[in-house]
């Protein structure tokens, strides 16, 4: 491993400490991170076209609205409008996106995109029972074909607020409908799916609350992840590291997840460097990152079972034979959107009532002092 110089190393280990130190809290990260995001996105992009597409007639009554998801070109440039947090563009693995539509107005009230899960989980090694046996190459088959993951389920705002328009997207997650989507595309079998809410304690709860029998909590992941330097920084630091390694970067071109890697190692260079000449800034250094993984906090999981009611045995091949629950039908794409209506139509009412509708688009193209926490 490249081991640099105590001067070098106490430069590029500055950096560090200086950009986690800016953060007491997670949406703070992710609200800088968010704008600086949103300063390199062509002016273009901000006239007419994104916001004038989403779902904005707020006198429309939950009852009367009708939806449609659709694959739809423009997900990633409309996701980063609405979403708080930073959206990766490319995940490895299956992918479903959803541009999810009010039929009526052709209105897009939020977006969906499924993918491949996450293989290490604590929640779910709880729910099984026992962690996967990664070398067991039909027990990774089963599981690959049998969960799925959503990683978006952001709804547009203030449909969202106003309408529970998370509940109704991850509820469309949990239908048939999806899971039929899904089964046909891959030629899968999907029983399992699961996500996770955006925070840990910053809030004190999850749009995914009160969502059985769709979704139900089954624990808090660990957090061992250091948020990302920003893009100016990180840039700056592999030409830096790049130039002190012979030109040669540090995690190879064809890598998955690059920026990632590549950060580790720079971390792991700087951290083996400062140890081996005796630096004073070596406590400081490590201190940062601990901090900065607080930031990231547990994250809140949660699992559904599309209305089977032996996933668990059937994930554990004990059965190869998925068997439905008495509520199985529950699950139907309509009875789905019912269900949705008699909390949708609750919330509306009550907030009609106190004067508290939220009449106004909030994207980040137009306002950048929105609640990120919502």
């Amino acid at each position: 491993m490249l081991i640099l110089s105590k001067q070098d190393a106490e430069y590029v280990g500055q950096i560090f400490i200086d950009y986690y130190s800016n953060f007491d809290r997670i949406d703070d990260y992710l609200r800088k991170v968010k704008l600086e995001k949103m300063a390199e996105r062509p002016a273009s992009l901000f006239g007419m076209g994104p916001e004038d597409d989403m779902f904005q007639d707020f006198t429309m009554h939950p009852n009367d609205m009708e939806f449609v998801c659709r694959e739809m070109p423009i997900y990633d440039d409309y996701i980063d409008i609405v979403a708080s947090q930073m959206i990766q563009k490319s995940i490895p693995g299956k992918t479903l996106k959803w541009v999810v539509y009010e039929k009526n107005t052709n209105k897009i009230v939020g977006f969906i995109r499924f993918g491949s899960p996450t293989i290490n989980s604590k929640p779910r090694n709880e729910f099984l029972g026992k962690p996967l046996n990664t070398t067991d190459k039909d027990t990774m088959k089963r599981f690959n074909d049998s969960t799925i993951m959503g990683f978006n389920i952001i709804p547009t705002q203030p449909f969202g607020f106003n309408y529970l328009g998370g509940k109704l997207l991850a509820a469309i997650c949990t239908s048939h409908y999806a899971r039929r989507t899904l089964n046909k595309k891959y030629n899968t079998k999907y029983c399992m799916f699961e996500t996770t809410s955006l925070y840990g304690s910053s809030k004190s709860s999850s749009m995914y609350d009160g969502m059985k029998p769709y979704l139900r909590f089954i624990g808090l992941t660990d957090s061992d992840f250091v948020p990302s330097i920003n893009d100016e920084k990180y840039h700056h630091l592999k030409e830096w590291f790049e130039n002190k390694n012979n030109g040669v970067p540090l995690v190879d071109a064809e890598a998955s997840s690059r920026k990632l890697k590549t950060q580790g190692k720079m971390i792991s260079i700087i951290r083996n460097s400062l140890e081996k000449n005796d630096s004073e800034m070596l406590r400081p250094f490590k201190q940062c990152f601990v901090d900065a993984k607080n930031l990231t906090e547990r994250k809140r999981q949660y699992l559904g079972t599309y209305g089977y009611k032996n996933v668990k045995e059937y994930m554990n091949s004990e059965t190869d034979t998925l068997e439905k629950n008495v509520n199985f039908d529950r699950f139907e794409l309509e009875n789905v959107i019912t269900w949705w209506k008699k909390m949708a139509t609750k919330r509306y009412e009550n907030l009609q009532r106190d004067g508290r509708l939220r009449t106004e688009l909030e994207v980040w193209s137009k306002n950048q002092n929105i609640d990120i926490i919502r």
